[in-house]
């Protein structure tokens, strides 16, 4: 059975949300998610990607829609309940806990399941084998790429089945771009669906399997990543301005 014939692991239809009373960045935007699947997000500054994530992850209250997993209501239900669930949340910014060494932010992945911790940092640093060698490393020591290499196998120690990545490779050299998006695959290749929101647009639409483009906080083009790429209105608004050329 291929991705499009197998229900989402993700439904958010028609969000509306926003951080001020009567101020919506959120216009009734929606994105779906099925298993196996790398889904990319991109758009304008202020398109309202970033603010999509903290909605369906129970970070932002939803005024309007609904957000579903695995075809069960869970809009507005908290975030440690959705990390039960099975998603994980990686932020753009303030990502890891600095003061902390590596293994303890690791640790504070599984603070709901403590006894899964010897299991789980065997499998996420063999994904991510330079953790191994910094364990007793503060975070905040630490490169921005190792730092989001962190973050991700943090998120990955709770064993989801759905990652939301905000922004993974902003601020990273092309390199720790590469590595990051190497990862990604990875990740996905183990059996976790992926939504990744990304400020690198033509990358993000080359790595993923469909993609939304918001715009004002309504979605604006959707389709695959391929179609997006080659689609003359979405080169025209949008990549240009948003897609760094490589």
């Amino acid at each position: 059975m291929s991705a499009q014939e197998q229900a989402p692991v993700l439904a958010a239809e028609g969000i509306v949300a926003g951080y001020v009373p009567g101020v919506d960045v959120l216009r009734g935007c929606s994105v779906e998610v099925r298993p196996g699947e790398v889904v990319g997000v991109i758009g304008p500054n202020g398109a309202g990607k970033s603010t999509l994530l903290k909605a369906v992850f129970g970070l932002l209250r939803v005024r309007g829609g609904t957000v579903r997993l695995r075809g069960e209501d869970v809009t507005n239900r908290p975030a440690h309940e959705l990390v039960r669930r099975g998603v994980g949340y990686v932020p753009q910014v303030q990502n890891v806990f600095p003061t902390l060494t590596v293994e303890e932010n690791l640790r504070m992945g599984v603070y709901l399941r403590p006894r899964t911790y010897a299991r789980r940092v065997a499998s996420v640093e063999e994904l991510f084998p330079v953790l191994a060698d910094r364990r007793k490393q503060k975070a905040g020591a630490m490169s921005g790429g190792e730092r989001q290499m962190l973050a991700m196998a943090r998120a990955l120690m709770t064993e989801p089945q759905l990652m939301l990545l905000d922004e993974p490779s902003a601020g990273l050299s092309p390199l720790h771009q590469d590595h990051v998006f190497d990862r990604c695959r990875m990740i996905n290749s183990a059996g976790v669906a992926v939504l990744m929101v990304e400020q690198n647009a033509r990358r993000c639409l080359q790595f993923c399997d469909r993609g939304y483009v918001l715009d004002q906080g309504r979605n604006a083009y959707t389709g695959t990543g391929t179609a997006l790429l080659h689609d003359r209105k979405v080169v025209e608004l949008y990549l240009g301005t948003l897609a760094r050329v490589r």
